[in-house]
């Protein structure tokens, strides 16, 4: 399934990708940087080369530790980045689908309960209209968490306290975002079921340590990022961000966009869970045997703050919750909260099929299957031939004490177009002042004002502040963006020693 709701991407995992999209550049190079630097010096993982000279650069962005540990083994082997990255997205689907699967055969004996749980779960509107983020497909890790959780509450056993924690951990250490959900996800759930806490709050505790300890090396650079250079999203900038009724109305899901959703869906997060899976959702909130369930009730209550917050500074009072709540301050896109909500009616939607499959007729799992699917499917997906990374960037690969800047120099409101710069990145990983990520500091905005004056004397004394060895100008956009006049004035800067071109790129080092 993972294949057919990705394709044609397994088709050619190798040459098609979303690179169309700066976010999809940034994550592929995410993986790479990843990969290259563990073997080599993984204490500085997060001094990545982009964005230079800028500290603990990799805490812009989220680090996706995980799913890029997982793709690193086949960028060993000599595996491209961009196919690692696919190999990755259908590998994040399918691990969410089973885990899901396993977590609903535990908790309802049912294995159809389980895969139409799993087929909601992982194949949902907000997953697949995603593909130019990763870390929103790997989401295997928190339906473990909730399973470890309950038997926590409900036994206490020490290995089902080190599963809690090492399931939250790897879901945490997939997503920022998803730390966040992660952590309310459980309090939301501890506080519904707090009667039952009390006799295993040391485990619950135990649990808590382990995860800080592990998950503080990751945690630490963000909160000096945080602390010096202001990574702290701030209420005014969330508000951009909220979800509004027409989200949850919003799906790339075939059936559904061409009949009805088309009008919803331009600029939205996809959000509408399927009328297959509210209806079993539905069903299961009804029943007075499954609302008895402390299971269900935690799973209504995990989706229903989910929902509330995604609605952001909509929601009143969360202005003041964003001030003072653990965590909330380093969220943006507060409509992503929604995707809690989902998770829940896959949930819950597992528990409606096992209803419905004691009561109905014994194919009844079978049509569910096809119909969520049916709802689901936007295949196929708009992948694009992915472009060739220019050989010129190979020369930088073996140089030492290289310094790259490229230009135009992009900052403000078009940073993203840095985003091919950080993609050919990962042919030579040297320092690169250019950069892209979710997060700018003030000093990258300053630096790149400055940078947009050259060849200026005031652009070639920042660069030589940088430490840059060599400058790269793209013909073709400069020109466009300055002028003809201002590229050819590159050619009489003294400082600037031309050394060859290449596919319209003009490389120079400067003395």
């Amino acid at each position: 399934m993972a294949v057919v709701h990705s394709w044609p991407l397994a088709s050619d995992p190798a040459h098609l990708a979303r690179l169309d999209n700066h976010d999809a550049e940034l994550n592929t190079w995410i993986v790479a940087w990843t990969a290259h630097i563990l073997p080599r010096d993984p204490l500085s993982l997060f001094a990545a080369p982009i964005l230079y000279p800028e500290y603990h650069s990799l805490a812009f962005s989220e680090h996706m530790f995980v799913p890029s540990v997982m793709g690193a083994p086949l960028l060993w082997a000599g595996g491209s980045p961009v196919l690692v990255y696919n190999i990755l997205i259908m590998a994040g689907l399918a691990l969410s689908g089973w885990s899901m699967y396993l977590l609903m055969r535990r908790w309802t004996g049912s294995d159809s309960a389980g895969i139409i749980a799993g087929l909601i779960y992982a194949f949902n509107a907000h997953v697949l209209t995603r593909f130019v983020h990763l870390q929103a497909h790997h989401v295997e890790f928190f339906p473990l968490m909730l399973y470890a959780l309950d038997r926590v509450i409900v036994e206490g056993r020490r290995r089902d306290t080190l599963l809690l924690a090492a399931a939250f951990t790897l879901q945490a250490l997939c997503s920022n975002y998803l730390l966040v959900f992660m952590t309310y996800a459980i309090l939301i759930s501890l506080t519904v079921r707090w009667m039952e806490v009390a006799a295993h709050k040391t485990e619950l505790l135990i649990a808590a340590a382990v995860s800080a300890i592990l998950l503080a090396p990751f945690l630490w650079p963000y909160y000096e990022v945080s602390r010096d250079q202001g990574l702290v999203r701030r209420v005014g900038d969330v508000a951009q961000y909220n979800a509004t009724w027409r989200d949850y109305l919003a799906t790339g899901g075939r059936l559904h966009y061409l009949w009805w959703s088309q009008r919803f869906y331009e600029g939205r997060t996809a959000l509408f869970p399927g009328l297959v899976a509210l209806g079993l959702a539905a069903a299961a909130v009804v029943s007075r045997r499954m609302i008895r369930d402390a299971r269900v009730r935690m799973t209504i209550a995990i989706g229903a703050v989910g929902l509330a917050f995604s609605f952001g500074t909509a929601l009143p009072g969360y202005a003041f919750l964003h001030e003072h709540l653990p965590l909330l301050s380093g969220l943006r896109n507060v409509a992503r909260w929604g995707w809690l909500p989902l998770a829940s009616i896959a949930i819950l939607a597992g528990f409606g099929a096992n209803l419905l499959e004691r009561r109905a007729w014994r194919y009844a799992p079978i049509a569910l299957g096809v119909l969520v699917t049916v709802e689901a499917i936007r295949a196929p997906v708009g992948f694009t031939p992915v472009y060739e990374i220019p050989r010129l960037y190979d020369r930088f690969a073996a140089a030492s004490d290289v310094v790259v800047a490229e230009f135009p120099f992009y900052s403000g409101a078009s940073v993203s177009l840095n985003g091919p710069y950080v993609y050919a990145n990962t042919r030579y990983f040297k320092p690169l002042l250019n950069g892209y990520s979710s997060f700018h500091p003030d000093t990258f905005e300053a630096r790149g004002r400055a940078l947009n004056s050259f060849p200026s004397e005031a652009a070639l004394a920042e660069l030589k502040v940088a430490h840059v060895s060599h400058v790269l100008v793209h013909t073709r956009d400069f020109a466009r963006r300055y002028g003809p006049v201002a590229l050819d004035a590159i050619d009489t800067i003294p400082e600037l020693q031309f050394e060859t071109e290449e596919d319209g790129i003009r490389l120079y080092r400067l003395k």
